[in-house]
């Protein structure tokens, strides 16, 4: 053999070794993203008994989602302020009780200085503040609150050193990354922290006769403090209010990485008409739902791209009167048609309690129409 022949050799042998370390590598490298089902979500899967879920495989690199995050810290961080305030001592028996300070988080979501927090945060506070990310510290007034959402928005005479963009929480998908900031025990300010979406549509039994729902769930750590701070997508969108965390079940079996925030959609419907009337009243419609996207709606062979598929509906309730059933996929709301741009509980919320509204709906694969007498929450 010549040595050129050799050399050729050679360089064959070099290539196939490094395109084999390649594959290794890449191989190593590689995510699978799992769907996580609810509740909800398996009743969505009763309607396609023989549906077989399809696993997506997605090829991620450790420096891209580092970046990702980095980068998205970056824009929305001066947008995070922690929110303090003074909740005045309560007249006894024995004398008056000392006043207690509260703490949490927040996030401007407008130029003008409005700011999304939880209402457990500022229920019942006096003398509320909120300190910048860079220490500056200002006013704020509450402008309003819905309790059954959790949600208050603040005010702050001083225009907002930056803001952040709500996003479209019902195209989450679970095992999808997400960032949470917030100030956890009110002492580390602008603390992040990253995990995944958990699984949406969950609710929380908040012991006072009703439950929060639709929210998103995520193993993020989430401590005192946080609540009322922003859970962010790579996208550098906010998806959620971060809102509460559950530490142990009722038999006393202890948990961790069970945070809970509220989704945007809600978040961004309720803010709006407390900056517009200074009040939310929430339209009560009685239903349990899970939304459908075209991810979904593929996975599970669904007859829509976009609505919700109603897994449970209340007794007597508006949904009930107007004989909505379960298994039923609503796809309008009024004059608003579901789709990418336009979810349920932000078409639900464009109308008041007392309203007739026409609801279009999905069901055995006929498209009908019920008309629904609001209530009011």
């Amino acid at each position: 053999m010549s040595m050129k022949q050799k050399a050729y050799l050679v360089l064959v042998l070099l290539i196939a070794g490094i395109s084999a370390l390649g594959g290794a590598l890449a191989g190593g490298l590689v995510v699978y993203q799992v769907t996580s089902r609810s509740a909800d979500q398996i009743a969505v899967d009763e309607i396609s008994n023989n549906a077989a879920p399809a696993v997506d495989t997605l090829v991620v690199k450790n420096t891209d989602v580092e970046t990702s995050v980095t980068q998205v810290v970056q824009q929305i961080g001066p947008a995070v302020v922690t929110v303090v305030g003074t909740v005045p001592g309560q007249r006894t028996f024995f004398g008056r009780t000392a006043d207690s300070q509260v703490s949490g988080s927040g996030v401007f979501i407008s130029e003008d200085g409005y700011i999304l927090t939880n209402n457990h945060v500022v229920e019942d506070a006096t003398d509320l503040q909120v300190i910048l990310s860079d220490g500056s510290q200002q006013p704020a007034e509450l402008v309003g609150a819905d309790v059954y959402a959790d949600l208050a928005v603040l005010k702050t005479a001083a225009p907002a050193p930056a803001i952040a963009s709500l996003g479209n929480s019902d195209s989450l998908d679970p095992g999808e990354t997400v960032i949470a900031i917030g100030s956890p025990l009110g002492d580390f300010m602008n603390s992040v922290t990253v995990g995944v979406v958990s699984a949406t549509g969950r609710s929380i039994d908040t012991g006072y006769g009703y439950q929060i729902e639709g929210l998103i769930q995520t193993d993020a750590a989430i401590n005192e403090g946080n609540s009322g701070g922003p859970l962010v997508n790579l996208a550098g969108e906010v998806i959620g209010i971060n809102t509460l965390v559950v530490r142990s079940s009722g038999s006393g079996n202890v948990a961790e990485g069970l945070g809970f925030a509220m989704p945007s959609n809600t978040a961004q419907a309720v803010a709006s008409q407390i900056i517009e009337t200074g009040r939310f009243s929430r339209p009560y419609l009685g239903l349990q739902w899970q939304a459908i996207t075209p991810n979904i709606a593929r996975m599970y062979r669904l007859p829509v791209e976009w609505g919700v598929y109603v897994t449970d509906v209340v007794n007597g309730s508006p949904a009930d009167q107007a004989g909505i059933q379960s298994g039923d996929i609503i796809t309008q709301v009024g004059e608003f048609v579901l789709n990418e741009s336009q979810s349920y509980i932000n078409a639900l919320f464009e109308y008041q309690p007392g309203d007739q509204v026409t609801i279009g709906l999905v069901r055995n694969g006929q498209l009908i129409e019920v008309q629904v007498v609001l209530n009011e929450a």
